[in-house]
């Protein structure tokens, strides 16, 4: 199999993907480096391929439903419940953004859609001993969520009210 041939099994493995690949898993499989993977995704990308990279592998992000963008405000012993309402309505936590004074928008890829997924990334968190980027803004931070359908938004939007955490515009 040449270069392009294996670019083309990527993206294929990508589209069809219930979970995001990692690199090394990626490079196993194809008897390639990691590195060599890292450079495939990237001329994918190149290439016009909407790959995003999550801390635990890429993914294709999956169309239909709708993206929203949600404001709230929560110390960091309320996330996982934050996280748990998001995926419990059937969303998907695409990423975390906050707003810095120095560097602007800083961004992480989430990719969370069940509690095992939020489960897994509290754990990573508590090993590695981080910190939520919401501690940078005193808890405010945006959520960048996919959900199925508007009934999933609404009900989304009820539960993180009745918590205390969703900002809204008055």
């Amino acid at each position: 199999m040449n270069a392009a041939q294996r670019r083309d099994h990527i993206h294929t493995q990508l589209l069809s993907a219930a979970a995001p690949l990692s690199a090394t898993a990626l490079a196993k499989q194809y008897n390639v480096s990691r590195q060599i993977i890292v450079g495939d995704i990237a001329l994918l990308r190149a290439g016009g391929c909407s790959i995003t990279a999550t801390p635990r592998g890429y993914v294709i992000p999956a169309g239909g439903g709708m993206t929203v963008q949600l404001a709230v405000c929560h110390s960091a012993e309320e996330t996982r419940e934050e996280l748990y309402a998001m995926v419990d309505c059937g969303c998907t936590v695409q990423d975390v953004i906050v707003e810095h004074p120095v560097y602007g928008q800083l961004t992480a890829a989430l990719q969370l859609s069940s509690r095992y997924d939020v489960d897994q990334y509290m754990e990573r968190m508590a090993s590695n001993d981080a910190r939520p980027l919401s501690l940078l803004t005193e808890g405010i931070h945006l959520h960048t969520l996919s959900c199925p359908n508007a009934d999933a938004l609404h009900h989304l939007r009820e539960k993180l009210r009745q918590m205390g955490v969703l900002l809204e515009q008055d």
